[in-house]
């Protein structure tokens, strides 16, 4: 991948408060990870990785912006916005982006520096990219009649927000 070199000012500024987010949580207990999401008129959410201050997985720095900002927004369509994160979002969180629609995703450090860190988000970028049967966690599809069932009732509920 090819760094960026021509960033804005406004780039600029996002991303060093993304990274000023990131080195603060470090000094309150968290991880070394902080995304902001902004749109034409400024900052609209922020976002610190809160995995182990919450026991919970899901909740990296890019999620809890993401989380933040529909939640301002009231909608989890977040198209019309940037995500800048002070580190390259993990497979989870560019997966989150996408479903979140926003418009562009904006990063600093990148996978390599994260597993120089000591985080894992170069394996499972690589992990991704081979053959489910090679993964060290079994993935499998289970065969049942009833499968289709969750789909057949969203399709006919008139009521639906699609998305």
């Amino acid at each position: 991948m090819n760094p960026i070199t021509n960033l804005t000012a406004q780039d600029q500024a996002w991303l060093k408060q993304a990274i000023d987010l990131a080195t603060e949580n470090v000094q309150a207990g968290g991880g070394p990870f902080g995304a902001v999401l902004v749109s034409a008129d400024g900052l609209i959410a922020t976002g610190q990785n809160q995995v182990t201050r919450l026991n919970d997985p899901t909740a990296h720095a890019e999620v809890v912006a993401i989380r933040n900002a529909g939640q301002a927004r009231g909608t989890f369509n977040l198209s019309g916005l940037t995500l800048y994160s002070s580190c390259e979002p993990c497979p989870m969180c560019m997966a989150s982006a996408l479903w979140a629609r926003v418009d562009r995703v904006v990063y600093a450090a990148d996978r390599h520096d994260a597993a120089a860190g000591g985080f894992d988000d170069l394996e499972f970028y690589e992990m991704f990219a081979r053959d489910r049967s090679t993964w060290g966690t079994p993935v499998e599809e289970a065969a049942l009649e009833e499968k289709k069932e969750p789909f057949h009732a969203w399709l006919n509920n008139a009521a639906r927000i699609d998305y």
